[in-house]
């Protein structure tokens, strides 16, 4: 842990932070505790705790029925010294303003850590997308695009898509701001399908990004990659390609899961055959070549590797003791909380951040906004070579920072993000 004397407000003086029990809780924890190491004073961490824009919306729905059925939307802009807000649109039944908040805190360090020149931002509304036809939910997100249009654009937000969304999201996101506008603004979203302006490799970033940091992560510890083991907790858009890029970086993947259950071969899966088996059923529960487990048996898993890619909060103090893979890297946005975050610091677990982690996503969005904007695309080997190159130059830059400082990796990367948009602000100094 870190050797750094602390110099700011302490912890227990904040009762909110101490004993979190949201995202939004957790993210200001993390941020508490960088504020703190960096010796920044009370006002700079109330100016990075709080949302710079937040707008929620009504957003009335037809349902196919005939009836009309009231939902709920957020939009969360936490801070754009660094450049337009970014970030993506959720739709779950689990959305909530302190989630969207969180979100949005984590897209902001992310964007500052890999050096692209965004600031953070989020959107959710409050529905289980699998309850609703195709047409009914381009009419959700075409009203909710609308509502939210006087705070988003290619220069001042551009969402993504994120957990129940998709580029077909996105494509209707787009055309509903260019209607408003009388002509097509082909950068105001990324994640949209590559013959409307996305790029390549956009839909499988994330996960190569993952992929990417956790095998450098394993050859730290001096963990050899061929023939390694790995349990994958959610098989969706990051989980799904996370564990076909494993596997053909010569993992054996021998767990995963998802929101219906979770299986495991010890002899490893076939990741490719229950991809297969997944779009037939729309779950990996049921496939031939695996036996049942449980969620928390995959997370207290014997293997090297341990990837979290559903949602937050899943590694928290009551089983964080039972984790037993060498190196947790966090595929989905906040999946460990703090009190769990200390508890495998201190038994010799590497955890790499989300921050660091997923930020393959974003990485090629902003190569999709660039290329929009100027409307010249990249080839796909391209696309990949530039995502490879970020992805590891920030690994490297953290892993140093954390060993120059004696810090955990979290703690390391929180505080190069939260330095720069510190910086930042203060380079621009405030209006009026």
């Amino acid at each position: 842990m870190t050797t750094i004397e602390h110099t700011a407000a302490d912890p227990a003086q904040r009762p909110h932070l101490a004993t979190p029990a949201s995202p939004f809780d957790d993210a200001r924890a993390q941020l508490h505790d960088a504020v703190t190491i960096l010796g920044y004073d009370d006002g700079t961490y109330e100016l990075l705790a709080n949302p710079r824009r937040e707008l929620t919306v009504a957003v009335p729905l037809h349902r196919d029925s005939g009836e009309m059925e009231l939902l709920i939307g957020h939009r969360v802009q936490h801070n754009v010294s660094r450049g337009p807000a970014k970030g993506g649109l959720r739709y779950s039944p689990d959305v909530t303003l302190d989630e969207v908040r969180a979100l949005a805190m984590w897209m902001t360090w992310k964007c500052a850590l890999l050096d692209v020149p965004y600031g953070g931002a989020k959107g959710g509304i409050r529905i289980d997308p699998r309850q609703y036809s195709r047409s009914e939910l381009e009419r959700v997100t075409r009203r909710y695009t609308s509502e939210i249009s006087p705070l988003i654009g290619p220069d001042h937000d551009i969402p993504a898509p994120d957990v129940g969304t998709d580029e077909q999201t996105m494509a209707w996101m787009m055309d509903t701001y260019s209607v408003q506008k009388g002509h097509t603004v082909l950068g105001v979203s990324t994640g949209k399908p590559v013959s409307l302006g996305g790029s390549l490799g956009r839909a499988t970033a994330t996960s190569r990004g993952v992929v990417h940091v956790a095998l450098a992560a394993l050859r730290s510890r001096g963990i050899r990659v061929d023939g390694a083991t790995a349990a994958v907790q959610g098989f969706g858009k990051v989980g799904r390609h996370a564990a076909r890029f494993l596997q053909d970086a010569g993992m054996r993947v021998v767990a995963v899961s998802d929101q219906y259950g979770a299986i495991r071969a010890d002899s490893g899966l076939d990741i490719a055959s229950l991809a297969s088996h997944v779009d037939a059923t729309g779950s990996v529960v049921g496939f031939a070549d695996a036996d049942v487990t449980s969620n928390e048996d995959l997370l207290g898993a014997d293997v090297d590797l341990l990837v979290p890619a559903a949602v937050e909060g899943v590694i928290h103090a009551g089983n964080a003791t039972q984790i037993k893979a060498s190196v947790v890297v966090e595929g989905a946005n906040g999946p460990t909380t703090p009190e769990a975050d200390r508890l495998l610091n201190e038994a010799g677990t590497l955890v790499v951040p989300d921050i660091l982690a997923n930020a393959g996503g974003v990485i090629v969005s902003y190569f999709e906004w660039v290329q929009a904007n100027q409307a010249y695309w990249w080839g796909a080997d391209e696309v990949e070579t530039r995502l490879a190159e970020r992805m590891l130059t920030a690994w490297e830059h953290v892993s140093a920072h954390a060993e120059k400082l004696r810090l955990p990796l979290r703690a390391a990367a929180t505080c190069l993000a939260v330095e720069r948009v510190a910086q930042a602000g203060q380079l621009r100094g405030l209006y009026p």
